[in-house]
């Protein structure tokens, strides 16, 4: 019997993001808005740029969701109905939210609404209150476990809601209940309700002996920093479950990480559609995600977790400061023209050197993101072991677009 695909969605920081998203195969592509960005470390957009947005969505049949799902204050209320207005106006098909203020100028407008993990839905009862206010999907609370989960959407179909379950399946975790965290506010006065957080949860600690004085390291651990969430090992007990939406966490990201995150998932659940009925589903999409998490291991990432789907992860804390990602980029030049009938792009290095063999990223907001295996570089039209500083070398490849950013992708 065909199983239905939930729907995938992928996280836009910027253009060249939201390009890697929908090449990759997202269904949709969520992003901030200038002011409102629960992720204001990543550029956002600015509403003369939703048109734009929804039109390249549309090109690729996939839908665009913008993110106003941080606190609003009433000196913001003018701005975010405008907001609001323009988002309607230009296409985009919904806005993620939770402040009620801003669930209010949706219900205004006409705008539809997707209810934002802030919300911190943890029951049925809860999940009937929004969806009378007009939310369509619900992120529920991501200290729900599976089973818990599963016992919603039963209610859901039972009750006939017209409502779909959207869970986060990967990416950061916040140490603190649906991210509503107010540690980064108390010490440097930067709220994470804001989208501004510093991460003090990522740092290493000492205690002290406020009697005696004496200081102790915290051991090997990062106490108050999760590793992050990675479903793709039980993906297809999420489908089972009734989840309708899975959503990618990580508008902070590389377009590498958004690009190759969004494949592996866009193959897993691809995958479990068309073979979850198989006599041996279980042992083939074993074999499927073994590779696809070697890939995600690439990227960014603090190790990997189940999260909450079993139980509290009382264990999964990482031991590390910052990324353990197998693969580092590192910046090589920019795209000085592209010949199309050719299919051969030239290059500027600016870097010290660049050699033959390597795998090329080039990536730009008209572009997205163009990755060029054992890249074979040539210098005044013959093949070249080294590029140095200053030279120009030509290259083949998909389209990409002048100025565009090269990068050479390594192996730590």
């Amino acid at each position: 019997m065909p199983v239905t695909k939930p729907e995938l969605i992928s996280p836009a920081g910027d253009w060249t993001s939201m390009r890697a998203a929908l090449d990759a195969g997202a269904n949709a592509v969520y992003f901030g808005a200038e002011g409102f960005n629960m992720r204001a470390a990543s550029k956002g957009f600015a509403p003369g740029d939703f048109g734009g947005i929804a039109r390249l969505c549309r090109s690729h049949g996939a839908k665009a969701y913008l993110a106003l799902n941080s606190v609003i204050y009433d000196a913001e209320l003018g701005e975010v109905d405008r907001t609001v207005a323009t988002a309607k106006a230009a296409g985009l098909d919904a806005v993620i939210c939770w402040d009620l203020a801003v669930v209010e100028a949706c219900r205004r407008h006409a705008m539809p609404i997707h209810l934002s993990t802030q919300a911190s839905v943890s029951n049925i009862s809860a999940l009937r209150f929004y969806a009378s206010l007009g939310a369509r999907m619900i992120v529920l609370a991501r200290e729900l476990t599976l089973e818990q989960t599963a016992a919603i959407t039963k209610c859901i179909a039972a009750e006939k809601l017209p409502v779909t379950v959207e869970s986060f399946v990967h990416g950061a975790m916040c140490v603190a209940v649906s991210g509503r965290c107010f540690l980064s506010q108390e010490l440097f006065g930067r709220s994470a309700n804001r989208g501004e957080c510093v991460q003090p949860c990522r740092r290493s600690y000492r205690i002290a002996d406020v009697e005696e004085g004496f200081e102790l390291e915290l051991g090997s651990d990062y106490v108050m920093s999760p590793k992050d969430l990675c479903t793709l090992p039980f993906l297809d007990k999420l489908f089972d479950a009734g989840i309708g939406a899975f959503k990618i966490e990580g508008r902070n990201r590389s377009p590498e990480y958004v690009a190759t995150t969004t494949a592996a998932y866009r193959k897993a659940i691809d995958f479990i559609a068309e073979h979850r009925d198989d006599e041996n589903f279980d042992e083939a999409y074993r074999t499927l995600t073994d590779g696809l998490q070697d890939d995600l291991a690439r990227v960014y990432n603090r190790g990997f977790s189940e999260g909450f789907f079993f139980g509290k992860p009382a264990d999964a804390w990482t031991k590390h400061s910052g990324s353990v990602a197998t693969e580092t980029k590192s910046y090589v030049g920019v795209v000085r023209k592209y010949f199309p009938k050719a299919g051969v792009a030239e290059i500027l290095v600016h870097a010290p050197s660049v050699d033959s063999g390597v795998t090329l990223s080039i990536q730009g907001s008209a572009t997205g993101l163009v990755t060029v295996p054992d890249a074979e570089l040539h210098l005044d039209g013959d093949p070249a072991n080294r590029i140095g500083q200053g030279q120009v070398f030509t290259v083949r490849c998909n389209r990409v677009r002048k100025n565009d950013k090269v990068y050479v992708l390594l192996k730590k």
